[in-house]
């Protein structure tokens, strides 16, 4: 583990919301501790572990870590208080189970000093361990323009969370991320995006790690749900509409859900955690079920691997947002 001081006043602050983040946080902190650049800021928001987190962090010997701790609170209000905690103008996001390659400091300084003005960046990722999982993480790409575009036509960005690098005062102007969602984060990107610049870097630099008992891994049927209720929101604001309540209107949003996609993401998803095992057997019966619930699913996502701007239109997700018009009734009051 290298030891960099900081010579200069930070421009960023990484910030790292931990929850029982053993084993994977020892190997998240070195991709930090061991950038090219090394003028940053970390923090280190301990969210009730049980684990071992928190005394492996304080045996971190380095001065640009500083730890936070709290009773469990949960993401949403983790990360807000994370926006409000931190001391430099721009705040980078990573999870504790994540890596950051070792340019990534680098080449955010680099696009912050080029675009200043933005409200946010956020980079491509690939999966996490490299050399056994495979592909990339399904990811949005344009320009500023045309990211705003696709927001406006009713359509979510599909960005990881842990690539993104926020202005802390643009995104405390918004409310920060919006407490009582499962789906926090693509809420805050489509306000982002209609109110200010959000900037691709069209490279790798993170490597996102899927496994078992995350959180996105142990509520995906929650989090597709969610990430309608997030696009129902964007709809409501672009039609001047007041949203109801989730618990409102749940019933209606679970039709709009494929079970057959369902089945298929959760399958595809499953083929990256044996692979990262070395479940080689596993994973090839993952990739089959995939293909059995849904091929079309299974296409369409290979072609998002390999074909990701396509139309001059960016990757985006959700459903048509003609299908929110054609329930309105149901919808909204």
């Amino acid at each position: 583990m290298s030891r960099k001081t900081v010579s200069n006043p930070p421009l960023l602050t990484v910030g790292l919301p931990v929850y029982n983040g053993m084993p994977f946080l020892p190997e998240a902190m070195d991709s930090l501790l061991n950038q090219e650049c090394g003028i940053f800021e970390i923090l280190v928001i301990v969210d009730g572990s049980t684990d071992a987190s928190l005394e492996y962090l304080q045996s971190v010997p380095d001065p640009r870590l500083r730890i936070l701790t709290q009773s469990n609170q949960g993401v949403t209000e983790t990360l807000n208080r994370m926006l409000r905690e931190c001391r430099t103008p721009w705040l980078v996001r990573q999870d504790a189970d994540d890596v950051s390659h070792p340019l990534r400091i680098a080449r955010l300084l680099s696009a912050i000093d080029a675009t200043p003005e933005a409200g946010m960046f956020y980079s491509l990722a690939n999966y996490h361990p490299r050399g056994r999982a495979v592909g990339s993480f399904r990811c949005s790409r344009g320009t500023p323009q045309q990211l705003r575009g696709a927001v406006r036509r009713g359509y979510l960005l599909s960005i990881c969370h842990s690539t993104v690098a926020l202005n802390v005062e643009k995104t405390l102007s918004l409310g920060g991320y919006r407490v009582g969602l499962h789906n926090e984060d693509a809420d805050l990107w489509w306000r982002m995006a209609l109110e200010y610049d959000v900037q691709c870097i069209p490279e790798e630099l993170v490597g996102f790690r899927q496994n078992t008992n995350s959180m996105s891994s142990q509520h995906l049927a929650a989090q597709m749900l969610a990430s309608l209720y997030v696009q129902y929101l964007l709809v409501s604001h672009l039609t001047h509409r007041v949203p109801q309540s989730f618990s409102r209107i749940q019933h209606q949003l679970e039709k709009f859900v494929s079970p057959a996609k369902f089945r298929a993401k959760g399958c595809l998803r499953g083929v990256n955690m044996h692979l990262a095992n070395r479940g080689y057997l596993r994973a090839a019966v993952g990739f089959s079920g995939a293909i059995a619930a849904s091929p079309s699913y299974v296409l369409g996502r290979l072609c998002d691997e390999f074909l990701p701007f396509r139309c001059n239109n960016p990757l985006v997700n959700g459903i048509p947002p003609k299908v929110f018009h054609n329930h309105r009734e149901a919808l909204w009051l």
